[in-house]
């Protein structure tokens, strides 16, 4: 059963350690995916497997919040600079970060997988 509480908190921390991780821009965002799946992980408890998909989910919501802000900015920017091909900017964009952001939930779920390991 999913802890959404868990997810959300995951999501927060995220969403606050990638504020730092621009100074650092490709590690130190893998690390804030990392450093918000241990602590989806912590809270929400059960192993291994519970603290995996807790990180997984929280490190996912967490691209995919981004994905869509991105392309919500391109698709307005692009629509008002190059007419209708700013939507295809905006789509296309959104399917990059949504990839991206799968990549980026696999540290998530290590990161959760160690934190659901701790919490027991």
């Amino acid at each position: 059963m999913t802890n959404w509480r868990a997810v959300l908190i995951g999501f927060l921390v995220g969403v606050v350690a990638s504020l730092f991780a621009f100074a650092l821009p490709v590690v130190g965002h893998l690390g804030a995916g990392f450093v918000a799946g241990v602590v989806a992980g912590v809270v929400a408890g059960g192993g291994l497997a519970s603290g995996a998909w807790h990180g997984l989910l929280a490190g996912a919501f967490g691209g995919l919040v981004a994905a869509v802000a991105l392309a919500v900015f391109v698709t307005l920017v692009g629509a008002t600079v190059g007419g209708p091909g700013g939507v295809l900017a905006g789509f296309g964009v959104f399917t990059i970060g949504a990839l991206v952001a799968v990549v980026f939930a696999i540290d998530s779920a290590i990161g959760g997988a160690i934190g659901g390991f701790l919490a027991d």
